[in-house]
């Protein structure tokens, strides 16, 4: 792995300063990623995450089950005086962004598989998203590729134990070469990694696809979107 997990997924992890603060949550680790990107471009900020140890990963749980589970936990960040909230889950944000919005009277910043950026940068007209099943199978993700992929080729990598095995730090390159290379080989020229735990092997997809292939994760998007709504809020 090209990062040092933590040795098992977090409850809550306060990273406090002073100011605003951000709560930032994931089922598992996959969002301490974000939250690094974060404090690196916003060190006056208090950030919060939260995941779901219990019942990590969601990548093959029905939205409807999901949403029982973070409902009490997007309680607490309210609780505990959050005014920004960033979920740094891929799953959640594509299958009940909207739910969350409605119940909570706060901004959302939600993370989603970068299919706009890749069609923009794409040459070969050929794309590959590694994403979990629940994320695949969104009405949010269907959109995305009927808005911004129609004249592309999106391959979808089998990924479904990916979030699994780094939650548990036993990925390695040999699989991910396994499933990446097919996409390589039909000719995607760009490689979206649509799930927040993937993040902690992109130096691995990056060193796999070489020059073959762009990589792209959201964490540059989020810092953009987060620093509009707090220049509103300020």
């Amino acid at each position: 792995m090209s990062s040092e997990l933590p040795a098992c997924a977090l409850t809550t992890l306060v990273m406090t300063n002073n100011q605003v603060k951000v709560g930032v949550f994931d089922s598992g680790i996959g969002g301490l990623s974000v939250v690094n990107a974060i404090e690196q471009s916003f060190p006056e900020l208090t950030i919060i995450f939260k995941n779901d140890a219990q019942h990590v990963p969601y990548g093959d749980r029905e939205p409807v089950e999901i949403l029982e589970f973070i409902k009490p936990i997007f309680q607490s960040f309210i609780d505990e005086g959050c005014q920004v909230m960033v979920v740094a889950c891929n799953t959640v944000s594509t299958t009940l962004i909207t739910q969350l919005r409605e119940m909570f009277d706060v901004p959302f910043i939600a993370i989603e598989p970068m299919i706009k950026p890749a069609a923009q940068i794409t040459t070969s007209k050929i794309i590959a998203v590694c994403a979990t099943p629940t994320t695949l199978n969104s009405p949010r993700y269907a959109e995305l590729k009927q808005t911004f992929a129609t004249d592309l080729k999106v391959i979808e990598p089998d990924c479904s134990d990916w979030s699994r095995l780094i939650e548990h730090n036993s990925m390695n390159e040999a699989l991910i070469a396994e499933q990446l290379e097919p996409a390589l080989q039909a000719g995607a020229d760009v490689i979206v990694l649509g799930c927040t735990h993937y993040h902690w092997i992109e130096q691995e997809v990056k060193e796999i696809v070489g020059s073959r292939a762009t990589v792209l994760q959201p964490e540059p998007a989020i810092i953009r979107q987060l620093k509009r709504v707090l220049a509103r809020q300020s």
